[in-house]
């Protein structure tokens, strides 16, 4: 073989060989990342028969969960240390916990007198970073917290340094979850923003829902590389055409390949499918897992 032969097929083969183990990589790194659910996609019926539901999930197939307020006490009518002992014995890994930030603002028209009275960090932040450390499990999130006023925002970012800074000594990582208000300018400010740079990246994460930062029109690949690594957690959800209702996973418009393709960049550790208030809880999370499995 000629010597110019020799380093052009050399080269190529080289080429080759970075551009498969860079493939496999990234294959490996999605495909062991397993599927996990937020079980406030199943807010209406879980506390009807907890351990029944659960097992459904299991059965479809999800490994991971991150739980949410109810109408029970504690974790679902449980203590952490019995939630973690069902969880683990469905073969169900619970990774993180979500949490009120604030006392709920009801809306004009809705009835608030039928709503459990929710710990949240404004008031019992203390209670809540015992409640999870002893469960066992590694992360507490912020899932709402007013934020419609300056003033609003600054009580905020107060309320989520105290927790966070309990939540580290308690061994936590502390996580924020927005929705698609935290992207909006609100007195010429964006949430979103105050939060990230009046808050350490060391004490608080991000669970970076990505169907409400879509829908707030936010580059979520550009966000991954202004914040390497902030976001451990991320909420995989779906809209129709307009924004205007939340649809199974791969049944609407988000396109998840190029942000999953970030997914390093960002620091995606777990994924949790959610659906808020869907009709049918079982078949929406049917659906979603099986157009993640064929996106993944």
């Amino acid at each position: 073989m000629k010597r110019r032969q020799f380093i052009q097929q050399s080269s190529s083969l080289l080429a080759s060989s970075i551009f498969l183990s860079r493939t496999a990589t990234w294959e490996s790194m999605l495909t062991t990342k397993p599927l996990g659910l937020q079980l406030f996609t199943l807010f209406n019926i879980i506390d009807q028969d907890v351990p029944g539901n659960l097992k459904k999930v299991a059965d479809l197939g999800i490994k991971e969960l991150e739980s949410a307020f109810s109408f029970k006490p504690m974790f679902y009518g449980y203590t952490g240390k019995e939630f973690k002992s069902l969880t683990n014995n469905l073969g169900l890994n619970w990774v993180s916990h979500h949490v009120m930030g604030a006392p709920l603002k009801p809306r004009p028209g809705f009835d608030a007198s039928k709503m459990p009275k929710f710990l949240t960090l404004k008031t019992d932040a203390s209670q809540i970073v015992d409640n999870v450390a002893e469960a066992g499990i590694k992360y507490l999130v912020c899932a709402n917290i007013p934020i419609e006023s300056k003033s609003e925002v600054s009580e905020a970012v107060d309320t989520l340094g105290k927790s966070a800074e309990l939540a580290k000594k308690a061994g936590l990582t502390f996580c924020y979850h927005n929705h698609d208000a935290e992207f909006k300018l609100i007195d010429g400010q964006r949430a979103f923003d105050v939060f990230s740079s009046q808050i350490s990246s060391d004490l608080m994460k991000f669970e970076l829902d990505l169907g409400w930062a879509t829908k707030a029109g936010e580059n979520i690949v550009e966000l991954f590389k202004k914040q390497p690594g902030r976001f451990p957690l991320c909420h995989i959800k779906d809209f129709d055409t307009d924004f205007k209702n939340i649809v199974p996973v791969g049944q609407g418009i988000v396109n998840y390949v190029p942000i999953f393709k970030a997914a390093s960049i960002g620091g995606l550790q777990h994924y949790f499918l959610e659906h808020d208030m869907p009709k049918d809880a079982f078949e929406s999370i049917r659906l979603g897992k099986s157009a993640l499995d064929k996106i993944l």
